[in-house]
């Protein structure tokens, strides 16, 4: 799962959203999703780990009280496509994260350099090459040629 493009866009995307001082950002995250029945999404895990997910800055974890799992799902998650990956895996999650009250979730696909940006489970607006990358929800902007730099 860790391909060149897929670890790239995830580091390019965790960069540039830690430069909004508003979030905390953190990538591959473990969340406690065991509060809803996640089998009527056609799904069995007991925890998500996005790519990537955005907190809004609350107060510092003392490393002695490091979490393990986060309860708190994030206002944003981020799935990555990698190439062993199947899409329909990543649309069941994305209804399940809304359903835990994320506010955002984004689909970020390295092989066509698109993202698709969900404001509700089946609302959304897909950006590709030479745009920026709008969620107006979460009030960000990014300049998506700086999010696929898959330069060796």
């Amino acid at each position: 799962m860790g391909s060149w493009a897929r670890s790239t866009t995830q580091a390019a995307l965790a960069r540039l959203l830690a430069n909004d001082g508003r979030f905390v950002v953190a990538v591959e995250l473990s969340l406690d999703v065991s509060s809803i029945d996640l089998s009527q999404f056609g799904l069995v895990q007991k925890e998500f780990k996005p790519d990537v997910c955005l907190y809004t800055k609350k107060k510092r974890v003392e490393p002695g009280d490091d979490i393990l799992k986060m309860s708190e799902m994030p206002e944003l998650a981020v799935e990555i496509l990698s190439p062993e990956q199947n899409i329909s895996e990543l649309s069941k999650k994305r209804l399940a994260y809304f359903a835990l009250d994320v506010k955002s979730y984004w689909l970020v696909l390295p092989v066509n350099e698109t993202i698709t940006v969900y404001s509700a489970p089946n609302r959304f607006k897909a950006f590709g090459s030479d745009t920026e990358v709008v969620d107006k929800v979460m009030d960000i902007r990014l300049p998506i040629q700086e999010i696929f730099e898959f330069e060796w």
